[in-house]
């Protein structure tokens, strides 16, 4: 498993967490804690992935998209 693929099974495992909490924020809580315990680094490249600029060769979870989306907007 490559760099980015390690990056984004981890996004995954967050939004795999959040998605068995109830409420309906489950994405702003995914981006919460990407946003508290992730290095800039390691957003960025959250980033270029979502955005299709690096490649991985795993699917990435809808809950990390919006997320990365709203992290984006708080930048």
């Amino acid at each position: 498993m490559s760099s980015p693929d390690k990056l984004i099974y981890m996004a995954n495992q967050i939004a795999t967490f959040f998605r068995s909490q109830p409420g309906t924020d489950q994405a702003d809580r995914v981006a919460a804690h990407i946003k508290d315990f992730w290095e800039p680094r390691m957003r960025l490249q959250l980033f270029r992935i979502v955005d299709g600029t690096e490649k991985v060769d795993i699917e990435i979870d809808p809950f990390v998209r919006r997320a990365a989306e709203t992290l984006k907007e708080m930048a």
